[in-house]
């Protein structure tokens, strides 16, 4: 296993991209805010954007991240996913590192990938002196729940207590605690056809529609469909 950040390997990108397209649903490639400041991340900060790789140089693992400035008060978070890609990319002076994204191809999930990538990236975090690491952690079960709020999806545990969710759980296990639950972290907004389109599901009539890979309602209304995705923010010490 290799890691290389985009400014080691550009060229990495691509086949990367290309074996992970498929990890989230399609409607999560539509964030209002997020896709406005995608592209910044690798213009911006290409130390800070890598790939897991074995040695045929294969995609193990894509992820994403930038240093953001936060002063360590639940009150300083920024306001999700969307608030987070905006301050980072925007202001500057970021002290802590933000996890934006880790995606591990369909086929080759279930062998610690994740966790392989999360202590890349904390490593990344710490290489440049960086105190620590808060993710808005996208919980990978929520989808089942979907009309749960997510403050309570958060604090689910099994009996072995730990964390229900698998991907909350990867943190808990790399050391980290729960900051807060973000029920609205990632906005996304399309008309109906669009919609319909991404979900592959059909939305008749105004309401509020529980639909395949969404992890809270998606609100129809006059023709347009609006949706907050819920995240769960957690932190990792670098020190």
């Amino acid at each position: 296993m290799n890691v290389f950040t985009f400014a080691e390997r550009p060229d990495l990108a691509e086949p990367a991209w290309e074996a992970t397209k498929d990890v989230f649903p399609e409607y999560n490639n539509h964030g209002d805010v997020l896709n406005a400041y995608w592209g910044g991340l690798t213009e911006k900060f290409p130390e800070f954007q890598f790939h897991l790789v074995d040695d045929d140089e294969q995609p193990l693992a894509r992820a994403r991240c930038l240093p953001v400035r936060w002063d360590g008060t639940l009150d300083d978070l920024p306001a999700g996913i969307d608030g987070a890609i905006a301050r980072g990319i925007d202001e500057g002076g970021g002290n802590v590192l933000c996890a934006m994204v880790i995606q591990v191809p369909r086929a080759l999930q279930g062998r610690r990938l994740s966790a392989a990538a999360l202590n890349a990236m904390a490593h990344i975090g710490r290489s440049n002196g960086l105190s620590s690491l808060i993710a808005p952690v996208r919980p990978n079960w929520k989808e089942r729940y979907p009309l749960t709020a997510i403050e309570r999806y958060a604090e689910w545990r099994r009996d072995d207590g730990l964390l229900f969710d698998p991907w909350l759980r990867v943190h808990e296990r790399a050391g980290a605690s729960v900051l807060r639950a973000e029920p609205e972290s990632l906005r996304i907004t399309g008309s109906v056809a669009e919609w319909e389109e991404w979900v592959g599901m059909q939305f008749p009539e105004d309401g509020m529609y529980v639909f395949p890979g969404g992890l809270a309602p998606l609100t129809v209304e006059s023709g347009t469909g609006r949706y907050w995705e819920p995240n769960v923010w957690m932190h990792h010490s670098l020190a």
